[in-house]
């Protein structure tokens, strides 16, 4: 679909895992360590940025790769 995602990306204070800056969007991948609380202050500052978010756990990229990467195509599509 010819959109760049940068990876490990700074967005004062945080660094995303990866963003398409001409969409204005951010796809996180969440392991054990992450935590809702946190998640939740960091997505509200994101979102207020005017990002969107989409997030992933780490064994779904694992054992749905194709499932994850259809889900990004469907949400770039509809932007």
């Amino acid at each position: 679909m010819n959109y760049k995602f940068r990876r490990q990306f700074v967005i004062e204070p945080y660094i995303v895992d990866f963003v398409c800056l001409d969409l204005k969007l951010i796809v996180e991948l969440d392991g054990s360590q992450h935590n809702d609380e946190i998640d939740a202050e960091r997505s509200l500052f994101l979102e207020s940025c005017g990002f969107k978010i989409l997030r992933f756990w780490n064994n779904d990229l694992i054992d749905n790769l194709d499932g994850v990467l259809e889900r990004i195509r469907l949400v770039v599509e509809d932007m």
